[in-house]
């Protein structure tokens, strides 16, 4: 799928691609209704009623990722219930040995999400993933998201890098097709982000069940014991 002899530089989404989007969902969909709920007195179907409008009409905007924002917004202390159920993180499949492969490779591997810092703080610590990178850039340092066009440039301006030569695996769509009006030329969309969920049908875009599929043309690596325990 990948001709490495023509990749540099490999930029890496960490939610649903590195990371299993499971915690995510079930924090979102499950966790902060519920929390909402009891907090406002409130049957949990009215919550995710009266939630449901408000988080789609973030979507696709910073404030969607803004712990920050949502704190405010629903008078809930957001950063504090992720680390309520943060034994959910969890790596992805072949992750941990991809990035031993690719980093012992030479390649340039920078970790690029939309995650809030306090949020990629947290699984960082949890997962120890940061080891492998040598930059981490959170879209709310450049004061746009992925999904959107600004926030390429000011990428390059930050961890200048060749599109040409440039690899991004994302799970999210939107973001892939940012990153090829920019001109990446190398995209690969991930389609078993939730292990919850069923695969994904994606035609859009190259596209990987896990990070398995990439190792070929790799060194192959067998990490242990990667965050230390």
């Amino acid at each position: 799928m990948i001709v490495w002899d023509d990749i540099d530089t490999v930029f890496l989404d960490m939610d649903g691609t590195l990371l299993d989007l499971n915690f995510d969902n079930h924090f979102w969909q499950e966790y902060i209704p519920a929390k909402y709920a009891e907090r406002m007195g409130m049957e949990l179907s009215a919550a995710r009623q009266e939630l449901g409008p408000k988080f789609r009409a973030m979507e696709g905007r910073l404030e969607w990722y803004c712990l920050d924002y949502w704190s405010e917004q629903l008078q809930l202390d957001v950063a504090g219930l992720k680390q309520e159920i943060a034994g959910l993180i969890a790596v992805l499949p072949h992750v941990p040995e991809f990035l031993e492969a690719a980093r012992n490779s030479g390649r340039r591997l920078i970790l690029a999400t939309n995650a809030h810092p306090k949020s990629l703080g947290l699984k960082m610590e949890r997962t120890c993933l940061n080891r492998f990178f040598d930059a981490i850039v959170s879209s709310h340092a450049l004061g746009f998201p992925k999904e959107q066009p600004e926030f390429w440039p000011r990428l390059a301006g930050q961890e200048p890098f060749d599109p040409a030569r440039t690899l991004l695996v994302d799970d999210s769509l939107p973001v892939l097709r940012a990153a090829r009006v920019h001109g990446v030329a190398h995209l690969v969309a991930v389609r078993k982000h939730d292990s919850q969920r069923p695969s994904r049908d994606i035609r859009e875009f190259c596209s990987i069940e896990d990070f398995s599929e990439l190792m070929p043309g790799l060194t192959a690596a067998r990490v242990l014991n990667f965050c230390g325990d």
